[in-house]
């Protein structure tokens, strides 16, 4: 089963995009093992800490390393994806040489209680995610509106086509990582 490193973008206690990412992670058991890697405890990319990196930031380098792909879940700040998620993606790209992000497949999600969810977050983030070499899944998008009565008190997805379309979503990332997964291990091989 291929492991996700999953990147949630709100550090909030009672996140609604934390508990959305741990509702998908119930939803894709069986077939992708999702890993949450905390970003929360990164400090503020400053190139001169690398003379004695922080632990955290190896930490977050390595658990992004071993897994197969990345999930990034964010919420929308503004109409953009939030800081954290920014300072995590600049401490993975560095230092020179050693971008954790490399050739990583990767998928960007996210949710809101606005009608059109994170779908400006989203859009911002997928421009970087090109640049700092993931390979990204274009389609399926999901711009979920956050609506508490989706989910149970054990925060499982409960009206039968929402679960379907997420599975949906699940079902396309768990071929995207073994179609571009392959083709980044092959490539590595020739």
């Amino acid at each position: 089963m291929k492991t996700v490193a999953v990147l949630v973008g709100s550090l909030r206690r009672e996140s609604i995009n934390r508990k959305f990412a741990e509702s998908l992670a119930k939803l894709a058991a069986g077939r992708l093992d999702f890993r949450f890697v905390e970003i929360g405890d990164l400090p503020l990319y400053n190139e001169d800490l690398w003379a004695d990196p922080p632990q955290s930031v190896l930490r977050m380098k390595r658990e992004v390393e071993a897994a197969d792909a990345v999930l990034f879940v964010t919420p929308e700040y503004n109409r953009y994806f939030t800081p954290a998620i920014k300072n995590a993606i600049d401490w993975g790209t560095r230092p020179w040489g050693q971008n954790s992000w490399s050739g990583k497949p990767s998928a960007v999600i996210g949710t809101s209680p606005g009608a059109i969810g994170t779908a400006a977050a989203q859009n911002s983030l997928k421009a970087l995610l090109t640049v700092v070499d993931t390979v990204l899944m274009g389609q399926p998008e999901v711009y979920f509106a956050y609506k508490p009565e989706l989910f149970d008190q054990d925060n499982n997805v409960v009206p039968g086509e929402t679960r379907d379309f997420l599975n949906t979503w699940i079902d396309r990332f768990a071929d995207w990582i073994e179609r571009t997964g392959k083709a980044r291990t092959e490539a590595k091989a020739a």
